[in-house]
């Protein structure tokens, strides 16, 4: 029987203490937060987006980086083995549009209750308020971690050390890099880091006077100059300082760190469900029905009012400029506007606002099918602190959960 320390009690952390303590091994959780699951409880607007109820394929396909690494670990703890976990735990769950699954209270506590109840009953001890200053490694041919010091100055001695204290992203639930600093102790590369799923920033004034405005069912595609980085569908916001919602959060996760020596352009077709003739038919209609009104004031059938003022003045027509005056080459190049609203994109909101970091340990250095370091023995890392990344939708959790399980059962295998 293995002594283990667990570093951080968030997804990660706690799922693989309560792996390991069925397999009846010491368990020391430690955690910096005076209570466990601080990021959890904000995942999914407070909902917990536990996992995506879809096969691993399709989870495979969503991991935008290092996916590969991720096969063995994703298809010896699926999705399904996930949703199963948690119904045992005596939490009943539901699956909403798009395959995400939730607790069917609706409250990420209750997520976070029956993994902290299962803790409990299994002895782990749960010591909260404490901080892990650094790693003790025995140096050799081969490193081994021998235990970790705590901020206070107390050792704690361990066979193993598990590293699950979380990324960058969210620094006000306690995820603040310390898990990097751990790994480049321990002589590990950790890859840059950058805030991913996150809202974007725009320079652009008009922009701006769309505050609040949210656009459904649109399709977006996000460019370097000619090369395309993102397309989707979906849902978007227009903020005070550039544009988020889903599809753009989404959308972050393919700009990696470097970009923005020149802005990026966002291209948004605000009718993307309609084609092209049928959009030119509308506006011919629409100008014939109000041949008398001033074109400003002919498109509240079209867009929100928000909306109106600022593609008015995109359009290069002029307001006050009567239906029936609008020229066939001045409606087409309306019709081209609404197939292709651009937006300059200066950079990505910061950690603050990130739902996940991109980059962190490098998977070069990690078994995938063990998460124990290449060069120290007895060291794992698990969850957010890798250099693994996915979309929004269930996908990151699963992550943390699969990674979580193939530690604990790499350490149950080996004892």
């Amino acid at each position: 029987m293995s002594n283990i320390v667990i570093i951080g009690a968030g997804a990660s952390g706690l799922m693989c203490a309560l792996k390991l303590l069925d397999g009846g091994h010491k368990v020391i959780l430690v955690e910096k937060n005076e209570k466990c699951g601080k990021k959890l409880f904000i995942t999914g607007k407070g909902r917990c987006n536990l996992t995506n109820f879809s096969g691993v394929e399709e989870h495979l396909s969503s991991i935008q980086s290092n996916r590969k690494f991720m096969y063995s670990a994703l298809n010896a703890f699926t999705p399904y083995d996930t949703v199963e976990f948690f119904n045992s735990l005596g939490l009943r769950t539901k699956v909403e549009r798009g395959n995400r699954v939730f607790p069917e209270s609706d409250r990420s506590s209750d997520v976070i209750k029956v993994l902290k109840n299962r803790i409990e009953k299994g002895n782990a001890e749960l010591r909260l308020n404490t901080a892990v200053s650094r790693l003790i490694i025995r140096e050799g041919e081969r490193p081994e971690v021998k235990g970790v010091l705590l901020a206070k100055g107390k050792k704690i001695f361990c066979d193993k050390v598990i590293v699950a204290t979380g990324g960058k992203s969210y620094p006000s639930t306690g995820s603040t890099g310390d898990g990097y600093r751990f790994a480049i102790s321990a002589g590990m590369e950790v890859t840059p880091l950058s805030p991913s799923l996150v809202p974007l920033n725009s320079p652009d004034r008009d922009v701006r006077a769309l505050q609040g405005l949210s656009l459904r069912n649109v399709a977006i595609e996000l460019k370097d100059g000619k090369k395309k980085l993102y397309s989707d569908f979906g849902e978007m916001l227009f903020t005070h300082f550039g544009v988020s919602g889903p599809v753009i959060l989404s959308a972050s996760s393919a700009v990696a760190p470097g970009y923005f020596e020149r802005p990026l352009e966002l291209h948004i077709d605000l009718k993307s469900a309609v084609s092209p003739d049928e959009i030119d038919k509308r506006l011919i209609r629409i100008f014939e029905e109000n041949r008398n009104k001033e074109f400003k004031n002919s498109l509240n059938s079209l867009f929100p009012s928000k909306l109106i003022p600022v593609m008015v003045e995109r359009s290069g027509i002029k307001p006050f400029t009567k239906c029936a005056d609008i020229r066939k080459e001045e409606r087409r190049g309306f019709a081209a506007l609404i197939r292709d609203f651009r937006i300059n994109i200066s950079g990505l909101r910061g950690f603050e606002e990130a739902v996940i970091t991109k980059g962190g340990v490098s998977v070069k250095e990690i078994g995938p099918s063990s998460m124990e370091s290449k060069k120290v023995k007895g060291l794992y890392f698990i969850g957010e602190v890798l250099d693994i990344d996915s979309m929004t939708g269930g996908f990151n959790l699963q992550l943390a959960w699969s990674t979580a399980a193939a530690a604990a059962r790499h350490i149950l295998m080996s004892s």
